[in-house]
């Protein structure tokens, strides 16, 4: 009688376990989603950082030349 009685709860709970999970099918793929936006994002302020750092550098190097020119006279 035992058997019978833990084959039926067993047979009740993983039906309701599918169920719960069949609900949240539509939230597969969430977590790979938000990782791709996190990188792109992080991408795009990274390419942005190094625009500016390379526009910075260029304007450094162009004074540090132009005042040892100067220097040089």
């Amino acid at each position: 009688m035992s058997d019978v009685i833990l084959t039926t709860f067993v047979s009740i709970r993983t039906l309701q376990i599918c169920g719960r999970q069949r609900l949240h099918e539509g939230e597969r793929g969430e977590g790979v989603i938000s990782a791709a936006m996190a990188v792109l994002i992080m991408a795009i302020l990274g390419a942005a950082m190094w625009l500016a750092f390379d526009k910075l550098f260029d304007d450094t190097t162009k004074q540090t030349k132009t005042k040892v020119e100067q220097i040089g006279k």
